[in-house]
């Protein structure tokens, strides 16, 4: 038998907004679900929306202290409480109270966080594991369903680029990112496909819970190689800015002679490398602290075995 059991049906699932306070979709989704729920739930199944970040919500920022979205690490989650800690640091810990602890068999079965980008990266999903058969068959599930709206997968395993994310606590974190869209704006367009994904998701989650047996399938993801700093200046200052013909060209193919980053000068910085790859996050706003112009990525496709419920 090829079949690849998920031992129980999904019970706990939570809809995270907020997690940056300045992303209005998820922030505006999951305030609209706590005071009408109907849309979100499912028989048979306990779906919970929830403002991750309330202090930064309040004040339309990413975070007062540091990006709630880093902090789900063992060393952070275990800090003893005080006063003293960052305010993300102990929301960490009480999130983490909440809805995990994380690693355990208490945790929430699925958590998807919901996010926005300023970059042109349309409907994407963020994958944390390429081995996680179940998460393939949502994702291949909910990405059938958006076409012909196309639907990005993001995988960012890697060896040295650690994310301890918000939804990490969950047995499965699923990261979704809509955009383009501003800090601090609301747009109809992209608040609809979010919510489409929403729904397609629990819809996906409801039948597996009702038995339906999902067969093997394959996806199509965009592995993070490496993420590239803008140029700069002995001041550590930025010397060029993202190249008109790499801007908002998230997905598509670059190659190691196309121009990346522009200086003021004119004079243009080319991606180099000897290899084809696929930008994403292209001049993000919120990662111009992190130094990241954009990321670099390679196509990959993921295979999932059949997936039931052991119920049926």
């Amino acid at each position: 038998m090829t079949y690849h059991v998920v031992k129980d049906p999904i019970k706990k699932v939570a809809i995270f907004g907020g997690t940056h306070g300045n992303e209005l979709t998820g922030v505006f989704l999951v305030k609209h679900w706590l005071d009408h729920g109907a849309e979100i739930q499912r028989t048979g199944l306990e779906v919970k929306p929830f403002i991750t970040n309330p202090r930064a919500v309040k004040k339309c920022t990413r975070y007062i202290d540091c990006d709630l979205n880093r902090v789900f690490d063992p060393g952070n989650l275990g800090k003893n409480m005080s006063e003293d800690l960052p305010y993300e640091v102990r929301r960490a810990q009480e999130i983490n109270h909440l809805f995990g602890p994380k690693d355990s068999e208490d945790s929430y079965d699925v958590i998807f966080d919901l996010h926005n980008t300023t970059s042109n990266m349309g409907c994407t999903l963020i994958l944390e594991d390429s081995r996680n058969d179940f998460l393939i068959q949502m994702f291949h599930y909910i990405k059938t369903s958006l076409a012909p709206l196309p639907c990005y997968i993001y995988l960012i395993e890697h060896p040295s680029l650690k994310y301890a994310t918000t939804r990490s606590i969950a047995k499965y974190p699923v990261g979704i990112e809509v955009g383009p869209q501003p800090q601090g704006v609301l747009r109809a367009d992209i608040l609809d496909q979010m919510r489409k994904m929403i729904k397609y998701a629990l819809d996906f989650i409801h039948n597996f819970n009702e038995g339906k047996e999902f067969p093997p399938c394959a996806i199509e993801v965009y592995k993070i190689m490496e993420k590239v700093d803008y140029p700069r200046n002995e001041n550590g200052e930025i010397a060029a800015i993202i190249h008109p013909n790499l801007q908002d060209q998230d997905w598509k193919p670059l190659r190691p002679e196309d121009p990346v980053f522009l200086t003021l000068d004119g004079k243009t910085v080319p991606l180099g490398g000897d290899c084809i790859v696929y930008p994403t996050f292209v001049n993000e706003a919120a990662y111009y602290e992190k130094k990241e112009a954009f990321a670099k990525t390679t196509i990959l496709t993921l295979k999932a075995k059949s997936v039931r419920s052991s119920l049926h």
